[in-house]
């Protein structure tokens, strides 16, 4: 056996340098690896030496790249080649559809962490209608009623928090929780940064993409992304304009679904409500395990769960979980198990939530129908009735922009609005979800959603979920289940 380290990501200031001090004529390109990669199928060379090949005859790993990619549609290849890229000064609405690219990496500037200033973009579609003076005025009402949440919260989260507060070390923790809850005051055109991680592949679909989107910010997002790499992975990225399916399909269904919803716009109602799961969930989960530990069709397996008796069945979802601990995923049988939840939440939770991407996530629009989400330590210190003066005026601006430019009048709503979500994810994922989020360091609103998915889930799948809950009551829950452990 040999392990080869291929390659490795480094700054791109540090790629230049190399190139200056070296003189350096040779292009230093990820698509040499894509080429290496595409032709171990096909040669009998070891990949060392393919690498080898690749990287002395670029022009030619292009042409090759060019042939399998586009030619012969094995898009996979471009996977291999992968970008590291900064974005800088876009809002977070626009992030909400750059994260939507489930097989990236995103970390993006936390507004739980870092006390955001006056920057927001002023959308092309705000301004030129003539609404400029409206929507700035309403996002600076916004950023000043923020700034003076968090001077009134500060000291609150500092009181109720006073053994915490002894200690100088928990000072940045303290002043986050206050930021996390002021910041239900801020709009979604407030600038963010991120640094996102991503195959060729996607980044061409993410041009795409972004293009098709009815909003100005996404075409210049497209256009400098595709600027910053066209030149470095020209064999790769190919296909960048917005296809007519990308433009128009998500435009054309809403029109005709329109006579359906005409006057059955649903207000605020359940905020989490288990729609489907799967029947009869612990039996089938129970058929996964013995399928995978017997030589048993899967007919066999789903008939043998179910003329298992309760303690059986029990003994068998012990063994599954008897080992397990707080960072161990579990087997992916219970893959198998869906759950499709119908949800309700701010855009502050939605900004955590869409980070499970290996769910199905879709959503409505935000719908200042569906009223607002005030944090709980905004009505301790009493100034609830100053935050929904300033969600009315918001609102008011929202329904003017709304009348010019649909699309664009999210950009005004704040992080406390909300929207419904649809998700369907399966029990494995369930138990990562609520690993991180029903735990005491989960952000509040995020972790009242999550139990509330785990409370619904767990009486329809009580032995699936045995051992889903957060990681800080992982313990108490493992000595309820192995006493004897």
């Amino acid at each position: 056996m040999k392990i080869l380290l291929a390659g490795y990501n480094i700054d791109s200031d540090l790629i230049c340098e190399f190139k200056e001090k070296s003189a350096l004529k040779q292009d230093i390109t990820p698509e040499t690896i894509s080429a290496a990669y595409a032709r171990i199928s096909r040669s009998p060379k070891s990949v060392d030496a393919l690498r080898r090949d690749a990287r002395t005859e670029v022009e030619k790993a292009r042409k090759s790249n060019r042939n399998i990619v586009f030619e012969m549609g094995h898009s996979s290849v471009a996977e291999h080649a992968v970008f590291n890229i900064d974005v800088i000064g876009v809002s977070r609405l626009l992030t909400e559809e750059i994260e939507k690219f489930r097989l990236c990496s995103y970390t993006e500037k936390s507004q739980r962490y870092v006390l955001f200033d006056k920057d927001f973009v002023v959308p092309e579609e705000i301004a030129e209608p003539g609404l400029k003076d409206l929507f700035v005025a309403t996002v600076g009402m916004q950023n000043d009623f923020y700034h003076h949440l968090y001077d009134q919260l500060r000291p609150y989260v500092f009181e109720q928090n006073k053994q915490l507060a002894e200690n100088p070390a928990n000072k940045s923790m303290l002043e986050g929780w206050a930021k996390e809850d002021a910041r239900y005051a801020i709009a979604l055109a407030t600038e963010t940064q991120l640094g996102m991680t991503i195959n060729a592949r996607n980044l061409e679909l993410m041009l795409r993409r972004l293009s098709a989107l009815p909003l100005a910010e996404a075409h210049l997002c497209s256009e400098k992304l595709y600027a910053a790499t066209k030149d470095i992975a020209p064999s790769l990225i190919r296909y960048t304009q917005a296809t007519d399916y990308d433009r128009f399909t998500r435009r054309n269904l809403r029109e005709v679904c329109t006579p359906y919803a005409a006057e059955k716009e649903s207000p605020s109602s359940q905020s989490v409500r288990l729609v489907w799961s799967t029947l009869e969930a612990d039996r089938q989960a129970a058929a996964a395990l013995l399928f995978t530990s017997s030589s048993m069709s899967y007919d066999d397996c789903l008939q043998e769960a179910g003329r298992m008796k309760p303690a059986d069945a029990k003994a068998l979802f012990k063994t599954l979980f008897r080992n397990i601990q707080a960072y161990d995923a579990v087997l992916r049988e219970l893959e198998n198990i869906d759950m499709l939840f119908e949800l309700i939440m701010s855009a502050s939770c939605f900004a955590q939530f869409k980070r499970h991407r290996m769910a199905t996530i879709i959503c409505q629009d935000y719908n200042p129908a569906l009223g607002i989400t005030i944090p709980p330590a905004v009505r301790a210190i009493g100034r609830q009735n100053e935050f929904m003066s300033m969600i009315k005026k918001t609102n008011s601006a929202y329904e003017i922009i709304r009348q010019k430019n649909p699309a664009a009048a999210p950009y005004v709503l704040t992080n406390a609005h909300r929207r419904r979500v649809l998700i369907k994810l399966n029990a494995r994922e369930l138990y990562h979800l609520t690993r991180l989020r029903v735990d005491q360091h989960a952000q509040w609103d995020i972790r009242d959603l999550s139990e509330k998915m785990l409370k619904q889930a767990r009486r329809i799948m009580p032995l699936t979920l045995m051992m889903a809950c957060g990681k800080d009551g992982f313990a108490a829950q493992r000595k309820k289940i192995f006493p004897r452990a």
